[in-house]
């Protein structure tokens, strides 16, 4: 009776703990969004170049290096904790960039950021692959929509602040951060006990077990970086290119939301569909759809530009959660040293991305930079015809 209610657990999709994991990525991601719609200001200020503010980017995310050997200590101890407080850290340092008096405090503000949020990102999903029973494209589908659905927020929460209070008065969004680890401390008390459910006796030893996965992280590296040369050059860029081509920075900001709204959607339909029709062809999809958007988007101009941006943003999120899914069926013994270097290789290829559109734009200007993202991001089509499905 005792291995039937085991089983019965195992394979339960938790809707309470699956909700509530979801909204914790919300409230975190919310707060690490701040940088992109702010980024204008922060140039203007400063009078910072295109390399120097997607070089900010690049320390935010810079501590993700470390999310494998999170990973691994994940695999040892719970790591609940630090998806508890990480919202907190995170509201703490991203509230006070806009106070910061110069480059170097921004980057390190950066830099703590980083490594919260890192904290956060390794341990989530392998605890949503824990209370998602059999249906972990769904599961990982609501985990990456609160991400996304916090990125569309995120800039109208902090350029609604500084409209209230200006930039010194950004510190007032705190206490919603601390709020936001109360929620989860409480609601994630007892989420551990489903841990032993998924225990498996790792009789390999980690080294191997990645080693017998590398042919498809090395898929995955290529496919993170077709899908990240337009994502970044969107999420990093969208605003300072809208403004460059005369928009209002309140539009540049809106668009921004909108298209992570959209990627809200995309996100939340890719994984259940992936459930459906399978992990590769809901990634093949993808990438035919995204580069033939983003070459529209271009080209876009008037009432055509934001219906493009919308079908845009649905298109280039909708890979991450299939790839999560994918990473946690494949990956048996070592879940969470996975989801690491799966984030490892997102980061890496992120940061590389915005580096790359950051020092096209300098050379040859932002709407040349964002064709040539686009004509990179083919690349990621037959590297979809490698996967294997099973």
């Amino acid at each position: 009776m005792d291995t039937e209610k085991q089983e019965a657990l195992e394979h339960k999709f938790h809707w309470g703990n699956v909700l509530t994991l979801s909204l914790g990525h919300l409230m975190h991601d919310t707060y690490s969004s701040f940088l992109a719609p702010i980024l204008p200001l922060l140039i203007k200020r400063l009078g910072l170049s295109y390399s120097l503010a997607g070089l900010l980017a690049v320390f935010q995310r810079a501590p993700s290096l470390i999310n494998p050997f999170i990973g691994l200590l994940a695999e040892r101890i719970t790591l609940r904790y630090f998806v508890i407080i990480a919202p907190t850290v995170t509201a703490i340092v991203m509230s006070l960039l806009p106070l910061s008096p110069n480059y170097v405090i921004m980057a390190m503000l950066l830099l703590i950021m980083g490594f919260s949020s890192a904290f956060f990102h390794v341990p989530a999903p392998v605890m949503v692959r824990w209370v998602s029973g059999k249906r972990i494209g769904t599961g990982m589908s609501f985990y990456m929509m609160g991400g996304e659905l916090a990125r569309s927020i995120g800039p109208l929460v902090i350029l609604g602040a500084i409209s209230l209070w200006g930039m010194e008065g950004t510190y007032k969004l705190i206490p919603f951060g601390l709020g936001a680890s109360l929620f989860l401390y409480i609601r994630l008390k007892n989420i551990c006990k489903l841990r032993t459910v998924h225990a498996v006796k790792k009789k390999r030893s980690v080294v191997k077990a990645v080693k017998e996965l590398k042919f498809l992280f090395l898929l995955i590296a290529g496919l993170s970086f077709s899908r990240a040369i337009i994502t970044t050059a969107l999420t990093a860029f969208l605003p300072t290119y809208l403004t460059d081509q005369g928009s209002s920075l309140w539009l540049a900001g809106i668009s921004l939301s909108i298209l992570e709204l959209a990627g809200a959607a995309g996100t939340f339909a890719s994984g259940s569909i992936s459930d459906l029709i399978g992990r590769r062809n809901m990634l093949m999809i993808s990438a035919v759809g995204a580069p033939l958007l983003m070459v529209l988007f271009i080209f876009s101009t008037g009432f055509w530009l934001i219906p493009v941006l919308v079908t845009l943003g649905f298109f280039i999120f909708a890979p991450m959660p299939v790839l999560l899914a994918l990473v946690q069926e494949k990956a048996h013994d070592y879940p969470a040293v996975a989801n690491g270097i799966l984030m490892t290789l997102t980061v890496v290829t992120s940061s590389l991305t915005i580096l790359l559109i950051g020092c096209l734009s300098d050379w040859l200007g932002m709407k040349n930079s964002y064709l040539i993202a686009a004509a990179i991001s083919f690349s990621g089509i037959p590297l979809v015809l490698l996967l294997k499905e099973n």
